[in-house]
């Protein structure tokens, strides 16, 4: 199997240097060029032709917010932005990256320390890895839409929480979501197109890199109409709200219903395991479980869709029919294979009967 290209837009020569070191190291990373800025850097993706772009976020004559409008524009590739400039304090720029086709972010350690690096390397690889097989879209630059946050659909029939509540199906108390890697857009195009008064809890599960998934609660609350949090050990689900499984423990529900934490088995690839927490939720909620598996590498969530649908519950697959979901209709689990942009009214025309 051919070595995924990789090209490098860094303008710290000392990040580079070890970047390139730690891709090298791999005979799955092909590093086909280097640049120091986003100038520099849109001729050698011309030219290299990469499967991937990893790129700073701060860089002078252009920085990688333009050079990503840039490329999605003109010819659209995966784009990983690798900076110390996307942590949990830096809400906007996460915002407009992501906004603008970015499919993920990637956190520098604090320090150029080769040891942080070396920490890095085998979540990094595996990210390249994944993203090096989705399917990026052209974007048109639209100065609008990168500078202001979407708005969630307007609550039409749902107005108000009591009418709200006596008037939902009896079938569907709550919504889960699984997402890999580049899978937070997916989820905020679901979620932000739901009312503030929507009337179930939604718990997420999303493979994400280290630090950046407080970041990322942050910046879908400021665009969504729904809270949005990291569940809390003993909290109980509640409408309108979406909770996030952390980073480090599989996400579950105790014989109360409650939020608990589990370790995450040493054979286990993924942690947080879309999986555990699709099996927890479906052994509480059974039928009244609707379960949502986006695409993703891999066979995380696919069994746990199975048991979502073998409780009788509710089971939806993103199409493109890739990995995790691919995997998922191969057990028969994906009873609605919709676009990402039909998810949400399939489940509000579904909890309304």
């Amino acid at each position: 199997m051919a070595a995924n290209k990789v090209v490098l837009v860094e303008d710290s020569p000392i990040a580079l240097e070890i970047l390139q070191r730690l891709l090298s190291s791999s005979t799955e990373v092909d590093v086909v060029g280097t640049a120091r800025d986003g100038v520099e850097g849109l001729e050698v993706i011309t030219r290299t032709k990469p499967d991937v772009i990893c790129t700073d976020f701060h860089m002078e004559n252009m920085d990688g917010l333009e050079l990503t409008k840039r490329v999605m524009a003109e010819d659209p590739r995966p784009i990983l932005v690798i900076s110390n400039f996307v942590q949990k304090t830096d809400i906007d720029n996460v915002f407009r990256l992501l906004q603008a086709g970015a499919t993920d972010v990637f956190p520098k350690p604090r320090t150029d320390s080769p040891t942080d690096y070396e920490g890095l390397k085998s979540a990094l690889i595996t990210k390249i890895k994944i993203l090096s097989t989705m399917k990026v879209t052209q974007r048109r630059q639209q100065t609008a839409s990168l500078t202001a946050p979407a708005k969630p659909i307007a609550s039409g029939a749902f107005s108000g929480m009591q009418p709200l509540m006596t008037n939902v199906s009896s079938r569907v108390k709550v919504i889960t979501i699984g997402a890999s890697t580049g899978g937070l857009p997916a989820i905020q195009k679901i979620i932000c197109q739901l009312p503030a008064n929507f009337p179930l809890p939604i718990i997420c599960t999303a493979h994400v890199s280290q630090g950046v998934l407080s970041g990322m609660v942050n910046w879908l609350s400021s665009e969504c109409g729904l809270k949005v949090k990291i569940a809390d050990v003993g909290e109980s689900p509640s409408p309108g709200t979406v909770y996030f499984a952390s980073e480090k423990n599989n996400l579950e529900l105790d014989n109360r219903g409650k939020f608990i934490y589990s370790d995450c088995p040493e054979t286990d690839k993924h942690c947080p395991s879309i999986s555990a927490t699709f099996r927890s939720i479906a052994r509480f909620y059974g039928k009244a479980t609707a379960g949502v598996l986006l695409n993703g590498i891999g066979r995380d969530g696919a069994e746990g869709l199975q048991a979502i649908a073998q409780a009788g519950g509710i089971t939806v697959g993103q199409d493109g029919g890739f990995g995790m979901v691919k995997e998922a209709i191969g057990l028969n689990a994906v009873q609605q294979v919709l676009a990402i942009e039909k998810i949400a009214p399939f489940l509000l025309k579904t909890i309304s009967g």
